[in-house]
């Protein structure tokens, strides 16, 4: 079936509840896992709170620190069910590209992601990044509401 799957995850609830299901997914298909945190490079004119209250030091420390949060929450997980995995940060503007950008690289044949559920207006304004994931991949995308 499978035999390497890609786990983007961003640390909040919607990935944290999609993280069980998918280590028992890559678990019964003897797959081996990637999890992936993209972080958004510093810029100084922004609309996030992070980068206008923070230099690009304490950015970039604070972006790290949050990213081996998320990531540990999956190498835990994978651990307490014998999965094969690895840990990614990338940095992106644009994290439906370095997820598909990952998968691509680390060879994996599926994106296993949660959707956060965003639509009408905050849809369109937010956007999906698994709605653009879903769009863009070749690769298929099995999403986890």
């Amino acid at each position: 079936m499978f035999q390497h799957i890609l786990f983007p995850t961003d640390g909040e609830a919607p990935s944290r509840a999609a993280l069980a299901q998918c280590v028992a997914f890559a678990k019964d298909c003897g797959a081996r896992l990637t999890a992936v945190h993209v972080v958004a490079p510093f810029h100084v004119l922004s609309t996030s709170a992070e980068m206008l209250r923070d230099t690009p030091e304490t950015y970039a420390a604070h972006s790290q620190a949050r990213a081996r949060a998320c990531l540990e929450q999956v190498a835990e997980a994978a651990r307490a069910q014998g999965v094969v995995y690895e840990t990614l940060v990338m940095e992106h503007d644009d994290p439906h590209e370095a997820i598909i950008e990952a998968a691509h690289s680390r060879h994996c044949d599926l994106i296993a992601m949660a959707s956060h559920g965003r639509r009408g207006m905050r849809g369109m304004l937010m956007g999906s990044e698994t709605q653009k994931v879903l769009t863009h991949s070749k690769l298929p995308v099995l999403v986890y509401r």
